[in-house]
């Protein structure tokens, strides 16, 4: 058996079968197999399909990125703008507790809801008014984020 073709029990090598080559001209050539990718590697990947797979639901958190980051290179002001975004929510869970009382479950989603629209009015105002990357603002995104497909992960299951 020709070395080319012969199996080897090694972990990482792999078995290439190569057709013998015919005429004067034919010339040897070599075929570099990788091995198993980095550990950075297989995690970037991960990542890269689970964004694919979710894209549907995380394109609004793309379009909040791109307009808090229009907003910033508006100018700085329009932070102020959207501050009362921050406010609002809060606003909504003392008129829906007075209109309609809700005690248990519902009135723990409805504090939940409400404490995730002022996280994210906050993150919106604080992103437009000192930019994208300013202190901890990425961190406090990322956790609204996981927060939020947290919640409707549990709210879709049930």
């Amino acid at each position: 058996m020709s070395s080319r073709t012969r199996t080897r029990g090694a972990a990482g090598i792999h078995t290439v079968r190569i057709p013998r080559q015919r005429g004067r001209r034919s010339q040897p050539f070599l075929i570099v197999v990788p091995d198993r990718p980095s550990l950075t590697r297989a995690a970037f990947g991960f990542l890269r399909r689970a964004l694919w797979r979710f894209r549907g639901s995380l394109a609004p958190t793309g379009c909040a990125l791109v307009v808090t980051g229009l907003l910033h290179l508006l100018g700085w002001w329009s932070g102020l703008v959207l501050a009362p975004l921050a406010v609002a929510p809060a606003a909504w869970l003392g008129i829906m507790q007075h209109r309609r009382p809700a005690h248990g479950s519902t009135l723990l989603w409805r504090i939940g809801l409400a404490f995730l629209a002022m996280l994210t009015g906050a993150w919106a105002a604080l992103t437009a008014g000192f930019g994208l990357l300013a202190g901890s603002l990425p961190l406090v995104w990322l956790l609204g984020l996981i927060i939020a497909q947290s919640a409707w992960l549990v709210r879709r299951s049930h």
